[in-house]
């Protein structure tokens, strides 16, 4: 699950995150729950928020750390899947998440005895359906860790070692697509991914 319940928080201060999460980061961008942040807590049903509640983990909940506040109480992470035939894999989030609307990479907060590694491959897995829970099927190049000073997102670059059939396996995707690189900038980006994105492409054309 990528962190839908945090649209519920609020913060004194302007963050997004480096990865396509909905957890904050780097200044410049409302925090989920705060005046005129995208994805704002109203289009959420009652239905939809027990629904929600009932499948938080462990790792779930807000850190405050002197650079603001995160999503996620070990940290978070997501997974940067590259096909070299077809793309990166790109999750379309759901208009009710933290910038809802746009494009970003599936992940989520990390869960107690999970490693940014685990969890970015479990959260992708529990959010596209790919890859394998052991990451049989893919291999890991890089990994990208933003710092805040008490939490940090962790985003793993991974390689598919197969044709991967993704499909969308939980309520907060509304489309996943495999996009070329040179056409990644094209779609409306969640903001964190649109950060990170230029260094992330360097690591898989390198």
């Amino acid at each position: 699950m990528s962190s839908s319940d945090e649209s519920r928080g609020e913060s004194s201060k302007e963050n997004i995150v480096p990865g396509g999460t909905s957890a904050s980061g780097t200044p410049g961008v409302p925090v989920p729950g705060s005046p005129g942040a995208p994805g704002a807590t109203g289009e959420l049903s009652q239905e939809l928020r027990e629904h929600l509640r009932a499948r938080r983990r462990a790792g779930d909940g807000w850190v405050e750390t002197p650079k603001g506040r995160f999503w996620g109480l070990f940290g978070a992470a997501g997974l940067l899947l590259h096909d070299p035939d077809r793309g990166v894999l790109l999750q379309h989030r759901v208009s009710w998440s933290a910038h809802g609307g746009t494009w970003g990479i599936p992940g989520g907060a990390i869960d107690a005895g999970e490693t940014p590694l685990t969890g970015a491959i479990r959260e992708c897995h529990e959010e596209a359906g790919v890859p394998q829970l052991d990451g049989s099927d893919i291999r890991i190049i890089h990994t990208h860790v933003i710092d805040m000073e008490g939490w940090s997102y962790t985003t793993v670059v991974a390689r598919t070692l197969a044709h991967l059939e993704e499909y969308i396996n939980d309520i907060e995707s509304v489309e996943l697509r495999w996009v070329p690189l040179s056409e990644v900038t094209e779609y409306p980006l969640h903001p964190g991914f649109a950060a990170a994105w230029p260094k992330l492409r360097g690591v898989l054309e390198g």
